[in-house]
């Protein structure tokens, strides 16, 4: 029973065919489409390679007072912009006015004593030219007088001390730069070494990161002097910062220091960017990424699309003189532009890979079709 109605059904289809060609309908034809290849070669390339870095000025100062006291005054606010030398604090002066008066009392009171010691000196020196006195008179004259010159330099250095600490009262900044915050307020009881702010030096910037000493041994031989690692650092092309936010600082900065001790933990070397600030838009403690450019020459580049991950392994389609595909498998690196991969192994020049749909190619698939020749109507 089956069998007679598989055979009607076929008679029916035939029919069926039979009767749209003779009408002049074509039935379209099963048409295979080619995968997209490429051929491997070799190229110059620009990796961007990419470190976190944070900011900090080249002259940031840790503000602290060098005397005691009340603060009076505070000359500045958090974030704003000085000039070197410009007032940033006041500390209550008037003990430190009245050491220096005391002091400068002092002082003329020595004055005076070494004015008298002198005049008899003199008078002694006299008279024992004419006989008149004795040596011992004479020499003690001058002791005295001496003595009184040792007074009159100790009471100018006590005078002199009590001029800084007075100065020490009022705090200017030592660079330019912008003020940090400020955790003290007007009233507050401050003391030597406590601290009042920062002021971050802000015309150069240094972004601080790490870098793997794996990469500074691929570029510089061990044994390296002081001088050849100051020769690769000149030679590094200029560094890029990205903001957090993606942002690209518009001024480029250069590399000015790598560490010469390893982090054991990391297996890294602290490295140092300088940036110009000259518009202040830059901060300390600012967070964002260090792009250096680093060409890579003679590399065999293919797209990401190319390389299909299997758990751990990453496989490209190599296809055969036959058209068919064969997954080999490759090492790469990433060239950091989010389209293209740099093959480290597992390919060679020359041989031709399926680029686009690789994830649905299986192995022994043929994946290159010849063009049919339309015949002309």
């Amino acid at each position: 029973m089956n069998q007679k109605k598989t055979l009607i059904w076929g008679i029916i289809i035939g029919t069926a065919a039979f009767a749209l060609t003779s009408c002049g309908i074509d039935i379209p034809k099963e048409t295979k489409t080619s995968y997209e290849t490429m051929t491997v070669e070799r190229q110059d390339i620009t990796v961007p390679l990419k470190f976190s870095a944070k900011l900090k000025g080249q002259t940031d100062v840790i503000i602290t007072p060098q005397v005691s006291g009340q603060l009076m005054k505070i000359a500045v606010s958090e974030g704003q912009q000085v000039k070197k030398g410009q007032v940033l604090f006041v500390i209550d002066q008037r003990n430190a006015q009245l050491e220096l008066e005391a002091a400068q009392a002092n002082l003329q009171a020595a004055l005076a004593q070494e004015n008298s010691a002198k005049l008899e000196y003199e008078s002694n020196k006299n008279l024992f030219e004419k006989k008149i006195v004795s040596r011992y008179m004479l020499d003690n004259s001058e002791n005295s007088y001496k003595q009184a010159q040792a007074s009159v330099a100790q009471a100018r250095a006590q005078v002199n001390r009590a001029k800084v600490n007075l100065g020490f009262c009022t705090i200017t900044a030592p660079v330019a730069g912008l003020i940090g915050e400020i955790p003290v307020r007007t009233g507050d009881q401050v003391s030597q070494g406590k601290q009042l702010t920062i002021v971050s030096g802000n015309t150069n910037m240094d972004a601080e990161f790490s870098v793997s000493e794996a990469l500074i041994e691929a570029s510089v031989s061990s044994g390296a002097t002081q001088a050849d690692k100051a020769k690769y650092m000149a030679e590094l092309p200029d560094v890029t910062f990205v903001m957090k936010n993606g942002t690209e600082y518009p001024h480029k900065g250069r590399i000015t220091s790598l560490t010469g001790v390893v982090d054991a933990a990391t297996g890294s070397l602290g490295a140092k960017a300088s940036f110009p600030n000259p518009d202040g838009h830059l901060f300390s403690g600012v967070q964002g990424t260090v792009v250096l450019p680093m060409s890579e020459k003679d590399v065999m580049v293919v797209p990401q699309t190319a390389v299909v991950k299997l758990q751990d392994k990453q496989l490209v389609y190599k296809v055969k003189a036959d058209s068919t595909a064969t997954a080999v498998t490759v090492t790469t690196t990433d060239t950091g532009n989010g389209e293209d991969v740099i093959v480290t192994s597992g390919l060679n020049v020359g041989d031709k890979i399926v680029t686009i749909g690789a994830n649905n190619v299986q192995e022994g698939q043929q994946v290159l079709f010849p063009e049919e020749v339309k015949s002309e109507k």
